[in-house]
């Protein structure tokens, strides 16, 4: 019989308006990973942005955290059903990433150590509605939930808000990360339960 993770069940409150459709809340913060947690020392962390010309933004973690932080509180939603209220984090909003980035792409593809891939529309990412986050509940984000950093998109299902991520690259049109090409839905909206690619 196989492990079941901590959180993977739980009772629904339909009631509940924080709660998308078809999902249940949890008070655990369940592990669900495609590969092994890569061990990234911050110090051999970086992060880049490159547009649709090539052209490169990068930083080292020391560049990183010298960048303005934000706190953000918000409730988180999975693909497998659960949803967590009230979580909070501590990270740089890709609005201040992308503040020196001339682009006029619509599309991004996040890059994660260990070879994850996933796709986020740029306008998803922009005007508060995203951030690569190195801090959850107060305490530095263990590499288990994708420390040192992970992007955080609370507004869409979580396996887009990759973990571990190191690159952000910019694209003309809508190209398919690692889940989306495995049958996933392409944006990933949990208020229409945009879970796979037949939904919507």
């Amino acid at each position: 019989m196989g492990v079941i993770t901590p959180g993977f069940f739980g009772r629904a409150r339909e009631a509940d308006p924080k709660l998308p459709p078809g999902q249940y809340e949890t008070k655990d913060f369940p592990v669900l990973s495609a590969g092994p947690t890569p061990n990234i020392h911050p110090g051999e962390w970086s992060f880049s942005i490159t547009n649709e010309s090539g052209d490169v933004k990068r930083w080292s973690w020391e560049e990183f955290r010298a960048l303005p932080v934000e706190t953000v509180d918000t409730d988180i939603h999975c693909v497998t059903r659960w949803s967590k209220f009230d979580t909070t984090w501590r990270g740089v909003s890709l609005d201040t990433l992308f503040e020196d980035v001339e682009t006029d792409a619509g599309y991004t593809m996040a890059h994660s150590y260990g070879g994850y891939t996933t796709n986020v529309p740029l306008e998803d990412l922009l005007d508060g509605k995203a951030w690569v986050a190195f801090e959850f509940g107060g305490e530095p984000l263990d590499p288990e939930h994708g420390g040192p950093a992970r992007l955080l998109v609370p507004h869409l299902y979580f396996w887009k808000s990759a973990k571990w991520v190191t690159a952000l690259t910019l694209h003309d049109t809508d190209e398919l990360g690692f889940w989306e090409v495995n049958g996933y839905h392409a944006y990933g909206d949990p208020w229409k339960e945009e879970r796979y690619s037949y939904d919507g």
